[in-house]
């Protein structure tokens, strides 16, 4: 082994805790980043189904006799 090997050897076991503690982190914050990104996908689907169902409703429709309230507003403006 050439003496480069060697040197490049000894400082990857000498930080071998290091670089196993880094790619611990890096395979966490990946599994929680694709969570998360599910998450809002599903989050996203729902609502959207939601949406979809409330616009495909029948709407309710109310009646009302107004004639109380216009006579009033006309007699307002008539004096």
């Amino acid at each position: 082994m050439s003496q480069a090997k060697v040197d490049r050897y000894k400082e990857e076991k000498a930080n071998r805790k290091k670089i196993m503690a880094m790619e611990k982190r890096k395979r966490i914050a990946g599994i929680i980043c694709g969570w998360a990104i599910f998450a809002v996908i599903v989050g996203w689907a729902g609502y959207s189904a939601y949406r979809f169902h409330e616009n495909n409703k029948p709407m309710e429709t109310v009646y009302a006799n107004l004639d109380a309230i216009n006579d009033y507003i006309n007699g307002l403006h008539s004096e």
